[in-house]
């Protein structure tokens, strides 16, 4: 999505939580100085708030908010999708890195470009989300409960920010793709179903 949205002509800050390789080596892949790499907590308040400041001050307002930072499933058990785990063995810690990442770090960063973009006059807010039937299954707690949770914010949302020019949508792949958020334990016939990521660059645009 970030190269896309590069190759569009957008300039783009895409951040990581834990480490920088992965996100300098897509600014590598960009078009020169199309991609600004940097590191952000989503999950707390004072850190989105820094960022939108450090990007805004580098790259000018901020008209798009892709909210794509997420904590999957690989965090309660490498085997989920072969061995669904039950809510109850969920350690509480877990529960709520993986909550505060996929429902409130969507919240701190659209609070916090959500008033530029209404002065503006113009903003897209787009929340990365997942089908219904994964927010269903069993043994997908918190990620499913999680998304489930976007959702609802995305529709309340745009509500009310209906009538300013700022719009929030959700967009998803249709199904499960073969992103970080994949074992290394699924067997190479069942990766090659996965939906590619590439399918998001389209709609997205």
């Amino acid at each position: 999505m970030a190269l896309g949205l590069s190759c569009a002509g957008f300039r783009v800050a895409i951040t990581a939580a834990r480490t920088r390789d992965e996100i300098e080596a897509v600014a590598l892949e960009a078009p020169p100085g199309r991609i600004y790499p940097v590191m952000a907590e989503v999950s707390r308040e004072s850190a989105c708030a820094a960022l939108i400041k450090e990007v805004e001050g580098r790259l000018g307002p901020i008209d798009v908010l892709v909210n794509n930072a997420g904590r999957g499933m690989r965090f309660v058990s490498e085997r989920f999708l072969s061995e669904p785990p039950p809510f109850w063995k969920t350690d509480p810690e877990t529960w709520r890195m993986i909550i505060e990442t996929n429902v409130n770090g969507p919240f701190f960063m659209s609070r916090s470009v959500t008033p530029g973009m209404i002065a503006r006059g113009w903003g897209r807010i787009i929340n990365i989300s997942i089908n219904h039937e994964t927010m269903r299954r069993r043994g997908f707690s918190p990620y499913g409960p999680s998304k489930a949770a976007l959702e609802s914010e995305t529709t309340i949302w745009a509500q009310d920010l209906a009538g300013t020019g700022v719009t929030v949508n959700a967009l998803l792949p249709g199904g499960a793709s073969l992103t970080g958020m994949i074992p290394d334990e699924v067997p190479p016939e069942l990766r090659k179903k996965l939906i590619s990521p590439v399918i998001m660059v389209a709609p997205l645009l």
